[in-house]
């Protein structure tokens, strides 16, 4: 009956959610898209979404846009949701694969960081819908303790976060993500989950480096795209520079946190100085030297 089919999908969405992350030390993704597939087709909406999603990305398996978009459209017949990714990426001037038509262009603020703005690289309707779909997800910044290995409170950054990962990354989050790839030139795989920041009044990013020492595969560069504009403070400085950037709703900057040597450049120390009135609300992006995989985990997805 259905209560055993719904036993059945819900036993298929735990082991894909335990491939996936990679509990017991190995991952596999082929398996756990394959399972995703199956618990979506006896009915386990929730595992049709990270299936479509999947799809998109070309996690576990070929990557499908045309598929994941038409997945998308039957999903959205009961799902708000899905009609509002589906809305946002139905806005965007695309080619067949979800790249963007036009590749992004910036300009040159800064050689050493070498820094480049793009104005507008993400269009208001953009920047709300990340705002809104990353709020339910938001939670403090945190960093594990070494001594500890427990994740505590971040002490350098104090905003709120949210990481679209894997399984949330949806075709419109992905979309945007082949934009940043496209701006980068670099490719969408290179780049770790998107986050969504929000800093409330008096929270900050004390300064720091995005590159960390002893990482084989570096983040080699950062982007940050500013998805409001209503607050007051906020820059982001770079001391080194003697540069405060602020930028409109949408307008992106893209630094180089290493040196052509290959080591993590000192000069792209930065930081996200406080917030007075208002919330600031930032995408941002790291993006690694080869493909990024992330940790396997004990954790499920």
């Amino acid at each position: 009956g259905w209560s055993g089919f719904m036993a059945e999908a819900d036993d298929l969405f735990a082991e894909a959610a335990a491939k996936l992350s990679g509990v017991g030390g190995e991952r596999d993704t082929a398996a756990a898209r394959e399972l995703f597939r199956r618990a979506g087709g006896l009915g386990r909406a929730d595992a049709a979404v990270v299936f479509a999603n999947l799809l998109a990305s070309g996690v576990g398996g070929a990557r499908d846009w045309p598929g994941a978009l038409r997945l998308l459209a039957s999903l959205g017949e009961v799902s708000a949701r899905c009609r509002r990714e589906l809305e946002i990426v139905s806005g965007m001037a695309l080619d067949g694969e979800g790249d963007p038509a036009v590749v992004p262009e910036g300009e040159v603020v800064c050689e050493t960081p070498h820094i480049t703005l793009f104005r507008g690289l993400f269009t208001a309707g953009e920047c709300r819908y990340l705002a809104e779909a990353a709020a339910p997800m938001l939670a403090p910044a945190v960093v594990v303790d070494a001594k500890t290995g427990r994740q505590v409170p971040d002490p350098v950054r104090t905003s709120q976060s949210a990481g679209f990962t894997w399984p949330l990354e949806n075709p419109a989050v992905h979309a945007l993500n082949r934009r940043i790839a496209a701006a980068s030139a670099t490719a969408p795989e290179q780049g770790e989950p998107l986050q969504v920041l929000r800093y409330r009044p008096g929270q900050a990013y004390k300064p720091h480096f995005d590159a960390i020492p002893g990482f084989s595969n570096q983040r080699a560069m950062t982007m940050l795209v500013w998805l409001n504009t209503d607050f007051d403070g906020g820059e982001t400085a770079f001391p080194a520079a003697k540069m405060k950037l602020r930028g409109g709703v949408g307008d992106a900057i893209l630094f180089r946190n290493m040196g052509p040597d290959g080591r993590p450049d000192p000069a792209s120390a930065h930081a996200g100085l406080p917030v007075g009135k208002g919330e600031k609300w930032l995408a941002s992006r790291w993006i690694r030297e080869r493909p990024y995989e992330p940790p396997v985990g004990p954790r499920a997805a």
